[in-house]
């Protein structure tokens, strides 16, 4: 039987296009069997993402994107096939939740001193009952016509230098592969080719990432090329890391993250499923 894994995903309980269900269907028509929908700190769509992927016949595995700092510097962890209602991680997704909603309040006010009012509510109105995102700030900011497409409001206000960039210290990396193992699941670091490290840095990283009890690395992600699987090949292999793939799908609009569509793990490596499945 075919088999065709997509374990990184996001849908509108966070910064996703699609609600739940549609992400699911839309994995479904593309041939995913596997999916994970992995939302950035919080779980909210699981339940309808379960209930769809059942009737599509697909395979729903629960998991959670968490924000983490480590050294200043931020990490995103997946927790794959994750209990959601472990108490533990149930707490401190809700923290993270109170921590967003402040940043976002917080950038709404600088671009209001920018001149832009109102930014926060629109925000919010677009997030609905999902998680407010800098995504929804940067959609609005498209809507006002300000800027072309929501990439440029990311580099014209929301990183670092820039009238909207609210510093932000999120979770302690340790803290979230502890909720995330204690919630019976396996913590994977995402897209480690984002985050730009030297190659030192990043074996320092995953090395502590190991002790903390971490077990897997997005080694096939929808943002890398050719040469960015080769050198996560070579961490997972370095480190004794089980092997993830994961599109890291929001919306139609980024072209070059599709759902579903990514290419085979190296064939030596141990595919993070075979922990669950086997």
């Amino acid at each position: 039987m075919h088999t065709s894994y997509d374990l990184h995903t996001h849908s509108s309980a966070s910064d996703g296009a699609y609600g739940p269900s549609e992400l699911v269907r839309q994995a479904a028509s593309v041939g995913v069997t596997h999916l994970a929908l992995s939302d950035h700190d919080s779980t909210a769509g699981l339940e309808e993402a379960k209930m769809a992927a059942q009737r599509h016949g697909i395979q729903l595995i629960p998991a959670v994107e968490i924000s983490t700092t480590w050294l200043e510097k931020s990490v995103h962890i997946v927790g794959l096939n994750i209990d959601a209602g472990c108490d533990e991680l149930r707490q401190g997704l809700h923290a993270l939740k109170c921590q967003r909603v402040e940043r976002a309040e917080e950038i709404g006010r600088r671009l209001a001193k920018h001149g832009i009012d109102g930014t926060f509510e629109a925000a919010a109105r677009l997030a609905g009952t999902g998680m407010i995102t800098r995504t929804h700030f940067a959609r609005y900011l498209v809507e006002l016509g300000l800027v072309p497409t929501v990439g440029d409001v990311f580099n014209r206000y929301l990183v670092r230098g820039k009238p909207g960039y609210v510093p932000t210290r999120w979770a302690d990396l340790e803290k979230a592969v502890t909720w995330i193992t204690r919630a019976d699941g396996i913590a994977v670091v995402a897209h480690p080719q984002r985050y730009k490290l030297t190659a030192s840095w990043m074996r320092r990283l995953l090395g502590e990432f190991k002790e903390m009890g971490g077990m897997a690395l997005e080694v096939v992600s929808g943002c890398g090329h050719a040469t960015d699987i080769q050198v996560s090949a070579g961490h997972a292999r370095r480190f004794g890391l089980l092997a993830s793939t994961g599109s890291d799908f929001h919306s139609p609009e980024h072209q070059w993250l599709k759902l579903g569509r990514l290419p085979a793990l190296p064939a030596d490596l141990t595919p993070v499923w075979s922990a669950w499945s086997g």
